[in-house]
C-alpha cells in the first residue's frame, strides 16, 4: 500500500520584492528544513510554494514513492484528496498554500470572480492565464503590513482636504461629490468613490509624475523641520515612493486601509477586494489562480480599466478587515481560520510545551502541514517510517490519515495545516 503521508520539498520564488538572504522568513524555514540548502545572502527569497501549481509543484522526499511531483501522485491516487474535495475540485488539489517574506510592496490589485475571471481568460489569456477566481487569505508570521479595501469616506475626504496634489489628480467635482455623499445613501458614496478612485489611476501621466514629485517634495521639507506629516499620510508616502517612484499606486494609500496584522492576525481578500501587501512575513492560501489585475506599484502589466470597473467599492475601517481564528470546540490547540469561500481553510495548531504527545487529526480532505517551530518525531500507519518534523518540515496528508507527533521540544510547536472544508 503506497504510502499516504510524506514529505516535501517546496518551490522557492525569488521575486524582486522578497526579504534577502537570511533576513527571509521563506530562506530559514527553507534552510532549517533543508540543511544542504545553500541561502544566497543578496538574493531575495519571496514565496514558498506548497501545493501542485504547474509553475511550482511539490517535490515528494520519499524514494519509495514512484512519482516525482505532488500534483503527479495527486493525479494518480485522486481518492487521496478526500471524496467530497475529489468531486467539488475535477480531482485536484483546490489549493496553494505559501510563505510569504515581504521586503517592498506588492502590486495594487484585485483578484477577479469566477464569472469576470472566465470573461478575461477568454478575452486576454496572455494575462489571465485561467478561468478561475482567487480568493486568498493571509495570516501574519511576524508584524504584517498591506493596503485592504476602501478607507471610510470621512478619512479619504480628510485627504482630500490635506493633500491639495490628490485633489488635483482627481479633479474638484469628483471630490466635492465624494464630500457631499451622504452615509444614509451607500450606492451614492459607492459611485462617487468609483469615479474618485477612477480618475486618480486614468490620469496621464505626466501631469501625475508632476503632482507626484510636488507632493513628495513638500512633505520631506515638512518631515525636515519636524512638522507632523501624518494628516497627508507621510511616512507611509516616502516608503512607497522610495520603492516605486513616479508610480500612480503611491496615491492609493489616500483611497485604501492600512492594515497592520500582529502574528496569528489574518486578513482575508475576497473577489475585487483592492489591495497590496506591504512589509512582513506571512502565510498565505489561495484558490489554484494566477489571475491578478494590477494597477500600480509594480513594472508588471497593469490594466486600469479593468481594475476600475470591477472594484468592490464599499467603505470600511481598517479593523473590519481583519479576518477571526475560532477556536476548535474539539481541540484548545487548535485555531480555525475558515473564510466564506470553499476552495480552503487554514488551522493554526500551537502545541504547549507540557504536551509531550498529540494528535494531528484525520479530516475529510487532503492537507499540506507546515512547522514553523519546534521538533518532534511523527508516526503514522500510512506512513513508511517516522518522519522527523523540524522548523522547515512540509508534510503532505491524504484525507482521513493521522498522525502522531512525539514532542521533544522544550518551547512546544506552531503549526499550519492548510485544508478544504466541505
Amino acid at each position: 500500500f503506497p504510502p499516504a503521508v510524506f514529505p516535501l520539498s517546496c518551490v522557492v520564488q525569488n521575486y524582486a520584492w522578497g526579504k534577502v538572504g537570511l533576513e527571509s522568513e521563506v530562506a530559514k524555514l527553507v534552510a532549517s528544513g533543508d540543511p544542504l540548502v545553500q541561502i544566497q545572502p543578496d538574493q531575495p527569497y519571496a514565496e514558498l510554494w506548497m501545493g501542485t501549481h504547474p509553475r511550482g509543484d511539490a517535490l515528494i522526499r520519499d524514494n519509495r514513492i514512484p512519482q516525482k511531483t505532488l500534483g503527479q501522485w495527486i493525479a494518480d491516487n485522486p481518492a487521496c484528496l478526500g471524496a467530497k474535495v475529489k468531486d467539488a475540485f475535477q480531482g485536484h488539489l483546490p489549493f496553494l498554500f505559501k510563505v510569504l517574506s515581504v521586503d517592498t510592496a506588492l502590486s495594487v490589485q484585485a483578484h477577479p470572480n469566477k464569472e469576470l475571471a472566465a470573461k478575461l481568460h477568454a478575452q486576454f489569456p496572455e494575462h489571465y492565464p485561467d478561468a478561475n477566481h482567487k480568493p486568498e487569505m493571509a495570516i501574519a508570521l511576524t508584524c504584517f503590513e498591506g493596503l485592504c479595501g476602501f478607507r471610510p469616506v470621512e478619512e479619504i475626504v480628510s485627504f482630500l482636504q490635506n493633500v491639495p496634489e490628490l485633489r488635483a489628480l482627481i479633479g474638484e467635482v469628483a471630490a466635492e461629490q465624494l464630500e457631499r455623499s451622504g452615509s444614509d445613501d451607500p450606492r451614492g458614496v459607492s459611485a462617487a468613490l468609483r469615479v474618485c478612485f477612477t480618475r486618480l489611476m486614468k490620469s496621464e501621466k505626466k501631469f501625475f509624475v508632476d503632482q507626484l514629485n510636488m507632493l513628495v517634495k513638500r512633505i520631506s521639507q515638512e518631515a525636515a523641520e519636524g512638522k507632523d506629516t501624518s494628516g497627508s499620510n507621510g511616512d507611509l508616502l516616502l516608503r512607497l515612493h522610495s520603492q516605486y517612484p513616479g508610480d500612480i499606486g503611491c496615491f492609493t494609500i489616500y483611497f485604501l486601509n492600512l492594515v497592520r496584522l500582529e502574528a496569528g492576525e489574518a486578513m482575508f481578500l475576497g473577489a475585487n477586494e483592492p489591495h497590496a501587501y506591504l512589509h512582513g512575513d506571512c502565510v498565505e492560501i489561495m484558490a489554484c489562480s494566477d489571475n491578478t489585475v494590477r494597477a500600480g506599484l509594480t513594472p508588471k502589466f497593469i490594466d486600469v480599466l479593468t481594475l476600475c470597473e470591477m472594484l468592490n467599492y464599499t467603505p470600511a475601517p481598517s479593523s473590519s478587515k481583519i479576518f477571526p481564528a475560532a477556536q476548535s470546540q474539539l481541540d484548545p490547540y487548535v485555531y480555525l481560520y475558515d473564510p466564506p469561500v470553499p476552495d480552503f481553510a487554514i488551522l493554526r495548531i500551537e502545541i504547549p510545551a507540557s504536551i509531550k504527545l498529540y494528535l494531528i487529526s484525520a479530516m475529510d480532505s487532503a492537507s499540506i502541514l507546515l512547522v514553523i517551530q519546534g521538533t518532534a518525531v511523527g508516526t503514522s500507519t500510512a506512513a513508511a517510517s517516522e518522519m522527523s518534523l523540524h522548523r522547515g518540515s512540509v508534510l503532505f496528508i491524504s484525507a482521513n490519515e493521522s498522525i502522531s507527533l512525539h514532542l521533544s521540544s522544550p518551547d512546544g510547536m506552531l503549526l499550519f495545516r492548510a485544508c478544504c472544508l466541505l
